[in-house]
């Protein structure tokens, strides 16, 4: 039977993603209240008003992130975000993702899971606490050069934060391959065997935006 399992954070007014970065903020733009005198009687419309970051919740980073001449959102090919057929790798109990995790998987056309289990700390202190799991260079060069189409991590960055150079980030999104954060629940999923999606909205000139991404088992 095909499951379909959420894989993202849900965003709530005032949740903080990263550190320094403001938390979005939720109020009406027309309340309930404040729509009846717009309608017939017994019908009322809500629309929200949302003020955030583009990094904030479960988010895709495309290409503009990192480089000022790559693909912005809108021109991410659906191919890369949506039904690929996924892999995770297990980093559970471990820190950096090294290259010789990735030795006799098939990575080509994939998007590519690795589970931390960090995710569990999400909301709280301890998920930015300078000791989150995450890919090193030499592992990104491997996803790159396996031609891996999307790269996923359900922890504070795919990047070791104290390493300013963002080796993960650069060498993915030079090779056009999204990557994507704060995921969660990859527990739930088969080391192989399921299909993955995590389609932003269609922006043009924005590099990060947030996702629902789920699976397919």
């Amino acid at each position: 039977m095909r499951r379909l399992i959420d894989l993202s954070h849900t965003i709530i007014d005032g949740l903080v993603t990263y550190p320094g970065l403001p938390p979005p903020r939720v109020t009406d733009f027309l309340s309930r209240e404040a729509s009846r005198e717009h309608y017939a009687p017994g019908t009322t419309f809500h629309i929200a008003r949302i003020e955030m970051v583009a990094n904030t919740g479960t988010y895709l980073d495309a290409p503009s992130h990192r480089y000022a001449e790559g693909a912005d959102l809108a021109a991410l090919p659906l191919e890369r975000v949506a039904n690929l057929e996924g892999v995770v790798i297990d980093l559970t109990g471990g820190r950096g993702l090294p290259a010789s995790a990735l030795e006799g998987l098939s990575l080509r056309g994939r998007a590519v899971l690795v589970r931390s289990g960090w995710s569990r700390y999400f909301g709280e202190p301890a998920y930015a606490n300078g000791q989150h799991p995450f890919v090193t260079g030499e592992a990104a060069a491997a996803f790159a050069a396996g031609g891996a189409a999307l790269v996923g991590i359900d922890s504070l960055n795919i990047d070791d934060t104290e390493d300013r150079s963002r080796p993960a980030h650069s060498l993915l999104l030079a090779a056009g391959i999204p990557v994507v954060e704060h995921l969660t629940s990859l527990d739930q999923l088969p080391r192989t065997g399921f299909r993955f999606f995590a389609v932003p909205a269609r922006f043009a000139g924005v590099g990060t935006f947030p996702v629902r991404a789920f699976a397919i088992v």
